[in-house]
């Protein structure tokens, strides 16, 4: 079986090599975003690239965790792994549903959304300063605007009937809630799939 997946923002199949999994992962490169589009219809032009003749699963990581679920709600894969992510917007956070409601994000500068490297280094929790150094400087910072706002505003409520949820008990932007049912990671913190590469592998793989 395939897994394809989708990195957090900014990154790429860079962090997928940490991992060790008994089943090939085919990582899906980040598309164009169009203006104003909805996270639902970007999810459904970049499920276009899975194939879908063979058994195959999807695998999320952060924001890319939110993608996985809605090309999941449509194609049905045979199980959906989420890394650092949610599953409904009932897991976001308070401040991050607040934000939401404010509709602020779309009026600011992108430049805002490249934040200086230690109070990223913070947020993300990572020994691995300089791949995450390397990523932040790849990443196109009008993309991640779009989809900050995208995350702010989720809608979803839909449950999979078929989902790993792995999360991190130290991580600062998505926190695991009582409601989202999360396999933790002691200590992880939203860079794990780098970090804690060695136990997210072996959570995946005994449940594949």
């Amino acid at each position: 079986m395939k897994i394809y997946g989708i990195s957090g923002l900014g990154a790429d199949e860079r962090v997928f090599k940490y991992l060790n999994l008994k089943h090939e992962i085919i990582p899906l490169a980040w598309i164009k975003h169009d203006k104003n589009e909805s996270l639902e219809h970007y999810a459904s032009r970049l499920a276009a690239k899975i194939d879908t003749s063979k058994e195959f699963g999807v695998l999320g990581v952060s924001f890319g965790g939110l993608v996985a679920v809605e090309i999941s709600k449509t194609l049905n894969p045979k199980v959906t792994i989420l890394i650092s992510s949610v599953e409904t917007k009932n897991e976001l956070g308070f401040l991050i549903k607040g934000l939401g409601k404010m509709n602020l994000v779309k009026y600011l500068p992108s430049k805002i959304f490249n934040p200086p490297k230690k109070i990223a280094h913070f947020l993300f929790g990572t020994d691995n300063k300089e791949l995450l150094n390397k990523i932040l400087d790849d990443t196109d910072l009008d993309f991640t605007k779009w989809a900050v706002n995208e995350l702010l505003n989720w809608k979803n409520t839909t449950h999979l009937s078929s989902i790993i949820k792995i999360s991190g008990t130290n991580d600062k932007l998505l926190p695991p809630t009582k409601s989202n049912n999360s396999i933790l990671i002691e200590k992880g913190e939203h860079f794990m799939i780098v970090d804690k590469a060695k136990e997210i592998s072996e959570v995946i793989n005994e449940r594949i």
